[in-house]
């Protein structure tokens, strides 16, 4: 799991959901964190936003943890030969 996406996957979450970062994780799942699927959508949006990508649907759908979310995201940056460098937080 690359940690510097997961670092700013948990960084949209707590600012987006006013929760502690410290309190999330990796292997926090959206459950544990009291997340809805109208948060996740949300969330789905922000991290498009934030990375410069689009999350196909069926991605979108299996990402159930912020550590899953860390993964896709990087798959989807290296397909569009993309970096999280100047990603705004």
């Amino acid at each position: 799991m690359p940690d510097d996406i997961v670092q700013q996957v948990i960084a949209v979450i707590a600012r987006k959901k006013k929760l502690d970062p410290a309190q999330i994780t990796g292997e926090s799942t959206f459950e544990q964190l009291g997340l809805d699927s109208l948060d996740a959508a949300d969330l789905l949006f922000t991290f498009e936003d934030t990375f410069g990508i689009v999350v196909p649907d069926e991605v979108a759908l299996s990402m159930k943890s912020v550590g899953q979310v860390a993964v896709e995201v990087k798959k989807l940056l290296d397909e569009h030969g993309k970096s999280t460098e100047g990603v705004t937080m």
